[in-house]
């Protein structure tokens, strides 16, 4: 895919992943390194997130994953976001990280869980 493509392509992704205000605070980023905003943007949601076999939702399990197993916590409230806005529940999100226990620890798990409250708190979510 060409360059102006996949930017294209990815910030379509994050148009569907995520709201304007998150969006627009990820922007920042092109002031601390344009360059590195566009491998974001074009690598980072237009190559990966654009691909056609997975489904956003499945690409956000992924995401909420390994984001977990890393200990990535700043990235994760994003991406709970994301994963409720391409249709996850909020009962798909707690039986994930009640999983991710079992593999990444209940240290992780307990931080992610307590994020995710917040995140569905935040964003009003009964289901």
């Amino acid at each position: 895919m060409e360059i102006d493509k996949r930017y294209e392509s990815g910030k379509q992704v994050m148009e569907d992943l995520f709201s304007e205000e998150v969006r627009k605070g990820m922007s920042g980023m092109k002031n601390i390194s344009p360059d590195f905003w566009e491998l974001i943007v074009s690598f980072g949601f237009g190559d990966l997130y654009g691909r056609n076999t997975l489904s956003h939702a499945q690409r956000e399990v992924i995401t909420l994953t390994t984001l977990i197993s890393q200990g990535a916590f700043d990235q994760l409230k994003v991406h709970l976001q994301a994963a409720l806005n391409v249709g996850l529940s909020k009962e798909e999100i707690i039986e994930l990280i009640i999983h991710c226990a079992g593999y990444v620890g209940f240290p992780k798990a307990v931080q992610a869980m307590g994020i995710a409250g917040g995140v569905f708190k935040e964003m009003e979510v009964t289901k």
